[in-house]
């Protein structure tokens, strides 16, 4: 009989978790940088130096080690939940708390977006500054790429002093752009989960040569 996964403990609890230790990583970032951590692949990818990342590479203090459990418990929850993205049927999905309606709300989006990119980033590569990946999933970094400079571009323009403010009509025009770069991210991150796991096993069963990396 196999054990049976963690169950998740939800995200309020996962947040309340990094807010009690001070964790310095928001939570939509933690949720990429697991993410690609869990698509890396790294040999040496490891969940406990992913969460000991969150923190700059060393834990918080504890006050003991049934604390120490817990945390590792319910974020290896959120990681047990996340692994269910390297399932076709099952896209992950960027943060949505943020609907952009006023300037301020829009750039916060945009922030929230790099953030999130640049976090499945990091947890992809870990410490390296190079990676071998499949071609499908270098094709799907150099667009998630692409989509954060643009993203970036567009809190540059909001934060222009000498910008006057946009009209209710070019802000709902920008949003609707951010949120199309939005859908083609999630498409991309989804095609790197998978091309990676198709990688990896293939690694694993080959008995010829080892796939072609790029």
């Amino acid at each position: 009989m196999k054990k049976p996964p963690i169950k998740y403990v939800g995200d309020k609890k996962v947040r309340d978790l990094l807010t009690r230790y001070a964790c310095p990583v928001p939570f939509h970032t933690v949720r990429t940088r697991l993410l690609g951590n869990i698509a890396s692949p790294r040999l040496d990818a490891s969940p406990i130096q992913t969460v000991k990342d969150l923190w700059g590479g060393e834990l918080p203090e504890f006050d003991d080690m049934d604390a120490v459990n817990l945390l590792f418990q319910d974020l290896m929850s959120l990681w047990n939940n996340l692994s269910k993205h390297q399932s076709r049927s099952k896209p992950f999905k960027l943060a949505r708390e943020i609907t952009g309606s006023t300037e301020d709300d829009l750039r916060r989006l945009c922030e929230v977006r790099t953030e999130e990119l640049e976090g499945f980033v990091d947890g992809l590569f870990g410490a390296d500054e190079d990676l071998d990946l499949p071609e499908r999933a270098v094709d799907g970094m150099e667009q998630l790429g692409e989509i954060n400079a643009m993203i970036h571009g567009v809190i540059d323009l909001l934060n222009r002093p000498t910008m006057p403010p946009a009209t209710d009509k070019e802000r709902a025009s920008t949003l609707k752009n951010v949120n199309e770069l939005s859908r083609i991210a999630e498409k991309e991150i989804h095609a790197v989960i998978l091309s990676c796991k198709r990688a990896r096993a293939q690694s694993v069963h080959h008995s010829g040569p080892p796939p072609t990396f790029h």
